[in-house]
């Protein structure tokens, strides 16, 4: 439903701006969206991410690409004036959490105002961040945003909301809002995702909730971090909101293509196969932990107890 949602902002934002072009960051995430597969090569050009098969066409056709906080790339990628919407998460989460630079998100807001383009935030991931998102906790100004399975707790949903001028603009086009343009199909008003989602915004995504959560969180990090500063391992830690991730290199990646050549497979496999044999369960494809309601002090300093016991057997077995 997340993805069904992105398709649909996609579909308006070409109709009212009469633009072909949507813009992604390299190694976002928005799904299975044909338009986002879509990454930095290595001659600076976009190019389709690895793994994208059976594409419907050529993926530059559709769509353009900039490294996330390169304004400059992010620039020269709106100038010809053919790009309906940026499409952004606030922060990168799939390939790894990248934080945004400070001022990138005004810059970017600058830059669309500027070129005419509008600007999509996709808080799909980033609703960890605290009640609102990311984009209410930091105060972003984008003029669509959408959001899907975090709203429901992970059953299927999608929803997406736009600026009062906007709408008009939509309502005033005549854009097919029930059928082949807008928002209908099987799951369109399901009892069940209304269900978890009126219980999630209630019972999770709250202050109280985040309020608890979020320190949870903090806690994991200082508990990582310690460890990778006592024992002087080159990785690092990076928190948003209540979630938490940690990568194989030095320094936090500042953008997907840093991030995704950071990614080591076989470093992954044991870390997580290191800490289920002993109880804790992260994601299962990201070294990533996220904070719920029902988390205690206790899980995460297991967490890190383990952690711990994983890095000084891998020193032990690789001689430091």
């Amino acid at each position: 439903m997340g993805r069904l949602v992105t398709c649909r902002a996609i579909r308006l934002v070409r109709a009212l701006t009469g633009r072909p072009k949507i813009l992604f960051n390299s190694y976002c995430y928005h799904g299975s969206v044909d338009e986002s597969l879509i990454v930095v090569g290595p001659d600076g050009r976009g190019t389709a991410r690895e793994g994208n098969v059976g594409a419907p066409v050529d993926v530059t056709q559709t769509s353009r690409v900039a490294e996330f906080n390169d304004v400059d790339a992010l620039r020269a990628a709106l100038e010809p004036g053919d790009v309906a919407a940026v499409l952004a998460e606030p922060a990168l989460t799939n390939i790894g959490i990248v934080l945004p630079e400070p001022g990138y998100h005004e810059q970017l807001r600058r830059i669309t105002n500027e070129t005419g383009t509008l600007l999509i935030i996709d808080e799909t991931h980033t609703m960890s961040t605290g009640p609102g998102g990311y984009t209410a906790e930091h105060g972003l100004d984008p003029d669509i945003l959408t959001v899907g399975k975090s709203l429901a707790g992970g059953v299927p949903i999608g929803a997406y909301g736009m600026r009062r001028d906007l709408a008009d603009r939509i309502l005033a086009a005549d854009v097919d809002l029930e059928d082949v343009g807008g928002v209908g199909g099987t799951l369109a008003g399901n009892a069940l995702s209304l269900a978890a989602a009126r219980a999630t915004l209630g019972e999770v995504l709250t202050e109280q909730a985040f309020g608890r959560m979020v320190p949870l969180a903090e806690r994991f990090t200082a508990g990582v971090q310690e460890v990778l500063d006592s024992r002087r391992v080159p990785w690092n830690i990076v928190q948003l909101g209540a979630r938490a991730e940690y990568r194989f290199c030095p320094q936090p990646p500042r953008t997907g293509g840093e991030s995704a050549a950071a990614h080591d497979g076989e470093l992954d496999a044991y870390m997580h196969v290191y800490l289920m044999n002993r109880g804790v369960l992260i994601t299962p494809f990201h070294n990533m932990a996220l904070m719920c309601p029902d988390t205690v002090e206790a899980d995460v300093d297991r967490h890190t107890e383990v952690f711990a016991e994983a890095v000084d057997d891998l020193i032990g077995a690789t001689g430091g």
